[in-house]
């Protein structure tokens, strides 16, 4: 599903005008992005978990040269599905 279909789903389920339902998913969307980047987490009882993981560094090796490569350490975004998803979407 693409953004753009997403929101017309969002506007036809909530009965909202599609600027109206591209601003609640803008919002949203923003809400998660700005409480990752502080390093906090988001539950959605029900839903699932977004929460910020530390990636150690590591040597790998570029694919199309043969060559070691080092990879730093960083942060990742990472969303653990709750059991209620889990349930319906093993249905």
């Amino acid at each position: 599903m693409t953004k753009a279909e997403f929101i017309n789903v969002i506007a036809a389920k909530g009965g909202y005008a599609k600027k109206d339902a591209e601003k609640a998913l803008a919002a949203v969307l923003g809400a998660v992005t700005d409480t990752l980047a502080e390093g906090g987490k988001v539950s959605l009882m029900g839903f699932g978990t977004f929460e910020v993981r530390d990636r150690a560094a590591k040597d790998s090796i570029n694919p199309l040269t043969k060559k070691p490569v080092h990879v730093d350490a960083k942060k990742v975004p990472a969303f653990k599905a709750g059991k209620a998803l889990k349930d319906a979407v093993n249905k």
